[in-house]
């Protein structure tokens, strides 16, 4: 990789200067940023894409070291065979319906709160109910711009005195109240 210490930095910036020139020394070195910028980028991606295929090697190595362990475990100790299922009586597990029958009905259970794990349902927000009278409004036009008026510089004006101000008597909060 590129090593620069101070001292070689400090001479390639000043050959830099010299030949780019002060002016133009800003768009260059935004040029060179770019270009570094997506040099490192592609060296990423690059990384990356062989990081992940050493990852996947990895991972197939070690799903065939576990199938073999698998198998000779498995050749080591066999299952036992287990025994079978015995027979239920048919009366028990089938029910049996004929065409004359009226279907049950069976009442759906309230949801309260009290149930742990289920909560109840949000009652649904009414919409507002739409007006009265359903008349299509036409929106007002726009008002027409108003010109602009030109700021003209005024002559000075002499400041005329501010007449003096005239002292309020206050009423005592007691008169004021009646």
């Amino acid at each position: 990789m590129l090593d620069f210490n101070a001292p070689e930095f400090v001479v390639v910036a000043i050959v830099a200067l010299l030949v780019i020139g002060p002016k133009d020394l800003p768009k260059a070195m935004r040029f060179v940023g770019k270009w570094f910028g997506k040099a490192r980028a592609v060296a990423r991606q690059f990384r990356s894409g062989f990081d992940t295929m050493i990852r996947e090697a990895e991972l197939a190595e070690l799903e065939q070291q576990w199938a073999a362990e698998n198998a000779r475990i498995m050749s080591e100790h066999p299952p036992a065979a287990l025994p079978a299922p015995e027979a239920a009586p048919l009366e028990a597990d089938v029910h049996l319906v004929t065409e004359d029958a009226a279907p049950v009905m069976v009442e759906q259970p309230a949801i309260t709160g009290d149930t742990p794990g289920v909560s109840a349902p949000k009652p649904k927000r009414a919409r507002k109910a739409p007006a009265a009278a359903e008349v299509a409004v036409e929106p007002a036009a726009k008002p027409a711009a108003k010109p602009r008026a030109r700021k003209v510089a005024a002559a000075p004006v002499e400041a005329a005195p501010k007449p003096a101000a005239k002292a309020r008597a206050r009423k005592p909060k007691a008169e004021a109240a009646e």
